[in-house]
């Protein structure tokens, strides 16, 4: 049997999370990563993706995450989100917001790094999309 630990998911809004975990799977920016009970140390950047949390209960929650980091640590992982929220409470149009909002942003750039970033954030949110089912 797998060893718990502690996961905290937080917010600026709010703390989300704070649970005893058997496993956690986050985007990270390199590629999903799980996350279990005595894991090196390590800190990460979070790219819009499905956190899925196995809680030591038994219960299973995900999470979309817009982005942030993941500070692990062999006792626990906090993943401190730009925002956060549910999959059960995230409407497809909340996705579609965000997808123009960069979109339109994406016209103005004229600085190359800043447009590869958005053009990037536009491809993971509409993979988000279609990994939650909503495209």
């Amino acid at each position: 049997m797998a060893d718990n630990f502690n996961f905290e998911l937080v917010s600026p809004e709010r703390l989300l999370l704070s649970e005893s975990v058997i496993d956690v799977v986050i985007p990270a920016s390199e590629g999903e990563m799980t996350v279990m009970a005595h894991h090196a140390p390590t800190m990460t950047t979070i790219k819009p993706g499905v956190v899925k949390v196995h809680m030591a209960t038994g219960k299973k929650q995900d999470y979309v995450v817009f982005g942030g980091f993941a500070d692990i640590l062999p006792t626990g992982c906090t993943l401190l989100a730009e925002s956060a929220i549910p999959v059960e409470d995230l409407r497809q149009d909340e996705l579609t917001r965000r997808i123009d909002i960069a979109k339109a942003e994406l016209e103005d750039v004229e600085h190359h790094e800043h447009k590869s970033r958005l053009e990037h954030y536009i491809m993971e949110m509409t993979r988000l999309r279609g990994a939650i089912g909503q495209d």
